[in-house]
């Protein structure tokens, strides 16, 4: 049987709704608030119930950079998510352990999901993915690869069992374009990923 790949035919079960307030992964909660006006009103949202106590976000998502004779390449992946029902182009990223640093998450996802060794460089600030709709946050930790390490040379993967990803590099001067390109294939875009492209566009416009 060939291997499983990100554009294996998957095959999509109709959705049902989950009648239950809280899954393995995530809740469904309504917050009562009041606002300026000293109107109660209420909020529906969603909450991760995977975040390790005492930490102060859910996951991370690696900004690996290759440095390629001055034209670098960020890493990147492609990934099914069932939310969307199509593949994704995405950075690397995953869930904080119980008892991990983001960092000690961001190089642990990065070997688990690309093969690729690596040293941080930088974090950032914590950030919200959709602060309407859910509390679900991450730190972006930017990591440089040597591409002189062995592991580097020919980087095995070590994917779950449950995970399909295929993982390649794009020079990020093109990064703008090829998302372009992705979209208009059918592929969804991470925010991550465009908003990268954005700031790369931004810079290269105000000369930044």
């Amino acid at each position: 049987m060939p291997a499983a790949t990100t554009e294996t035919v998957v095959e999509v079960i109709p959705t049902k709704p989950l009648i239950i307030g809280q899954g393995d992964w995530i809740r469904v909660v309504e917050k009562e608030y009041k606002d300026p006006n000293g109107n109660i009103r209420t909020w529906e949202s969603a909450e991760r119930v995977t975040r390790p106590e005492g930490c102060d976000i859910d996951g991370v998502s690696v900004v690996a950079i290759v440095e390629n004779d001055n034209r670098p390449e960020v890493v990147l992946q492609k990934q099914y998510r069932p939310a969307l029902e199509r593949v994704v182009i995405e950075l690397p990223a995953g869930l904080v352990d119980e008892g991990e640093t983001p960092e000690q998450a961001a190089i642990r996802e990065l070997e688990e999901e690309t093969g690729y060794v690596a040293k941080v460089e930088d974090i950032s600030p914590v950030m919200f993915n959709d602060p309407g709709f859910c509390n679900t946050n991450l730190r972006m930790v930017h990591v440089t690869l040597d591409m002189d390490r062995v592991e580097n040379k020919d980087p095995k993967p070590k994917p779950k069992e449950d995970e399909f990803i295929e993982v390649f590099r794009v020079p990020l001067a093109d990064l703008w374009d090829e998302c372009v390109k992705f979209e208009a294939k059918g592929y969804a875009i991470d925010a991550g990923v465009a908003s990268l492209a954005e700031g790369i566009k931004i810079a290269t416009k105000f000369n930044l």
